[in-house]
């Protein structure tokens, strides 16, 4: 809604030859590689804008969305590299039983076949959609390369995990180079045409995402990793290249924000916050948010990551995790920015989390949130609701 025109992948997309539909419903396929094809969308529309009228410019990529599916000249772009194995990526979940339960780990879940391309299968949808030059590229990087070596090591054990860890990181940023070099066209294309000095560009993603972290990928849970989310700008004559800002910030702000820029007043019913104050430097540290709430429902599938809802503030985190049953952890991230520990119960550690319980129980209230309301009223730990107001006991 709201787009005069738009033209996008059909569910997640191929990463070759993919199908695109438009606003008039027509869909089509289209030679190429998924990134290149985008942005020639993007730039064959900003060579046909109505010019005297300002534009605003989605551009929705699908790298870097699982399997994983390099460019044909970004294969093997990153094999002579040994990437550095996290320092929590052997996690034994001690104390965290929501951790122990998922189904996203490196060692057991990711496939041979599907996510890292040994011995692939040429009949399955990806890689009957290949051309004969892409299927031939493909099969000499991967078969006759990737999958031989894989058959001479007969890897086993620690070792094979070690192995998959390394063929994900090279296939992940793999793919990532592409969105290196489109960005950097569409980029190019703003200073050829004389916009930089009056566009503004905005970087994000839709989350963070495991790359060894705790012997992982994907995303899902509430941990650093996967909760820290890029988000770059540019705006010329406002922010000065090269800023940090360490604000709280979540993706409904990102809205508001957009529309204030543009001059417009945010609806009421918005409930982010435009972070405009934050970058014309005229939001005091004091008066901003410092904490941020986050819900996650999908359960069991996929990857059987238990539903939660939480409150990140400066130094602490605290999440309840539901399902059959309640479960809290608590984590100094101060101390312990890897979340291994969970302090939730231990000596001590009670009047943070009583503070942190009614901080997140005023969140909950703020953002309307009726299944966390059902579990706290359901959950006898330090909260509940009455009359629609949420009471620290």
């Amino acid at each position: 809604k709201g787009f005069n025109f738009f033209k996008v992948l059909t569910q997640q997309g191929h990463y070759f030859n993919p199908v695109f539909v438009d606003n008039r419903n027509d869909s089509s396929t289209h030679e190429g590689y998924v990134t290149d094809i985008i942005t020639k969308f993007s730039l064959d529309w900003l060579d046909n804008r109505d010019t005297s009228k300002p534009f605003c410019l989605v551009v929705g990529e699908k790298a870097t969305h699982r399997q994983w599916m390099p460019a044909v000249e970004d294969l093997g772009a990153y094999d002579n590299i040994d990437f550095p194995v996290p320092s929590s990526f052997k996690d034994d979940f001690k104390g965290r039983k929501a951790a122990h339960d998922q189904e996203m780990e490196i060692g057991k879940e990711m496939r041979l076949m599907e996510d890292l391309k040994v011995h692939l299968d040429l009949k399955g949808p990806a890689y009957k959609r290949l051309t004969p030059s892409q299927k031939k590229a493909y099969v000499d990087y991967y078969e006759n390369r990737i999958s031989k070596e894989f058959d001479q090591k007969k890897l086993t054990g620690e070792a094979l995990v070690l192995w998959k860890y390394q063929r994900y990181m090279k296939d992940y940023l793999s793919v990532g180079n592409s969105l290196d070099r489109n960005i950097g066209h569409l980029l190019d294309y703003l200073d050829k045409k004389g916009l930089s000095k009056n566009t503004v560009v905005i970087y994000v993603s839709d989350q963070g995402f495991y790359l060894g972290e705790h012997g992982w990928f994907d995303k899902r849970f509430m941990y650093e990793e996967s909760l820290r989310t890029p988000f770059v700008m540019r705006y010329p004559g406002v922010i000065k290249p090269g800023t940090s800002i360490n604000q709280f910030a979540v993706n409904i702000d990102w809205a508001p924000t957009i529309l204030s820029i543009a001059g417009v007043t945010p609806p009421a019913d918005m409930q982010g916050v435009s972070l405009l104050p934050l970058f014309q430097n005229n939001a005091k540290k004091a008066a901003w948010k410092n904490q941020v709430y986050y819900h996650y429902y999908e359960y069991p599938q996929p990857h059987h990551v238990l539903p939660h809802f939480g409150i990140r503030t400066e130094t602490h985190k605290l999440i309840c995790f539901y399902g059959d049953k309640v479960s809290w952890e608590l984590f100094d991230i101060a101390n312990d920015p890897h979340e291994l520990n969970n302090l939730y119960g231990q000596a001590g550690k009670n009047q943070v989390t009583v503070e942190l319980k009614s901080k997140l129980g005023k969140l909950v209230e703020q953002y309307h949130d009726e299944e966390a309301r059902r579990i706290i009223q359901k959950d006898n730990t330090g909260l509940t609701i009455k009359q629609s107001t949420l009471i620290n006991l």
